[in-house]
């Protein structure tokens, strides 16, 4: 296949509908861990052509939705003070802190600017020598090799006003966190085809015997998701905890090399705190020490703050797969995307954003 509406044809989505359905003979529960393919499958009513075997839970793949409160705070701290131009993606604008977002900041008169990639940050440093410029460095292993780009360039330019807000997260760790929990019921995953596009999937391959696990690399139109669902609940069947790749157009077992060069290269492995899950060993890439000017907690000097998340937000199941955003009280009343209490609401990539858009729920 090599057109769009090839991988979005519905007769060749209902033949393979039919052969899970052949070949599943027991319950499974699988977990995909991108919010794309969260958002893929609710649109596109995957969930509804899967036999009652198949239970599809989302996991903690919306890179907006796990970054932690405390360094939404922090950028909104830093935003707010009068000599900064802060830059963000967009989507991280209205992502709540504790009190505020990046968006109110803006409103209140703060210099917040939304850009399409952080070069355009280095870019706005470079014309406006006067002011310290900070780029929100968030995502998963995706994003890190552009963000870390940035770095290099504003170090090549001699730039002393850019840095970057560093919270990137990675996905292996988050694997190992949810299946060594007591309360774990995940018998496979769908691994994101973006994020193994960059760094491969030899990393899946220890987690999948040491969990016995088949992990299977997706991609995110609906044939591929139904491709990986075939594939995952076929090794399920037949016992085999291996890895496998149904997104082999894009994605190679080592990655893309360049790329994970230049993550080598700027970032380290440090711990990291997930929104609504809480401290993950070794899930994060902060700065290395000799890209230390370049590093806006510790040019800024941010305390660290301890919030809280608002107790009725249930947002931290959602993300570990224990519930369904459905089940949130606040879910559809109290919770919107337009006055959302967590980020899963709020993000183009979000669970609870994906349910209230595309599923038909009753709200009571």
């Amino acid at each position: 296949m090599k057109y769009l509406s090839e991988f979005r044809n519905p007769e060749a989505a209902q033949n393979l509908a039919l052969k899970i359905k052949e070949v599943t003979k027991r319950n499974w529960t699988i977990m995909e861990v991108c919010g794309g393919q969260t958002h893929s499958i609710l649109k596109y009513n995957i969930d509804e052509l899967l036999p009652d075997k198949i239970r599809l839970i989302h996991g903690p793949g919306c890179p907006v939705c796990v970054t932690s409160l405390e360094m939404i705070d922090k950028a909104i701290e830093i935003a707010s003070q009068p000599d900064v131009i802060f830059t963000s993606f967009g989507d991280m604008l209205r992502v709540p802190g504790s009190k505020l977002d990046l968006l109110s900041v803006k409103a209140n008169g703060g210099d917040v600017r939304m850009v399409y990639s952080p070069l355009d940050a280095v870019k706005i440093a470079q014309s406006n020598p006067d002011k310290k410029v900070v780029f929100f460095a968030v995502g998963f292993e995706t994003t890190a090799p552009a963000n870390g780009m940035s770095v290099l360039r504003a170090k090549e330019l001699g730039l002393k006003n850019y840095s970057i807000l560093c919270s990137h997260v990675l996905v292996p760790p988050a694997i190992e966190a949810l299946m060594s929990g007591f309360n774990s019921s995940i018998n496979g995953f769908l691994a994101a085809g973006h994020v193994c596009t960059v760094m491969g999937y030899e990393e899946y391959l220890p987690l999948a015997e040491k969990y016995k696990i088949p992990i299977v690399v997706t991609g995110f139109e609906p044939i591929d998701i139904l491709q990986g669902i075939l594939k995952c609940v076929t090794l399920l069947e037949e016992g085999k905890n291996i890895v496998e790749n149904q997104y082999s157009r894009v994605v190679r077992k080592e990655g893309n090399l360049a790329a994970k060069e230049v993550i080598k290269k700027v970032f380290e492995i440090t711990d990291r705190k997930w929104r609504g899950i809480g401290l993950i060993p070794k899930s994060g890439l902060k700065l290395k020490d000799e890209f230390s000017d370049f590093d806006a907690e510790k040019i800024f000097d941010i305390k660290n703050l301890q919030v809280d998340e608002p107790e009725v937000c249930i947002a931290g199941e959602v993300l570990q797969g224990l519930k369904l955003p459905i089940e949130c009280p606040a879910f559809g009343k109290e919770c919107t995307p337009e006055n959302p209490l967590g980020a899963p609401m709020v993000s183009s990539e979000g669970a609870c954003a994906a349910y209230f858009h595309y599923k038909k729920v009753k709200i009571n």
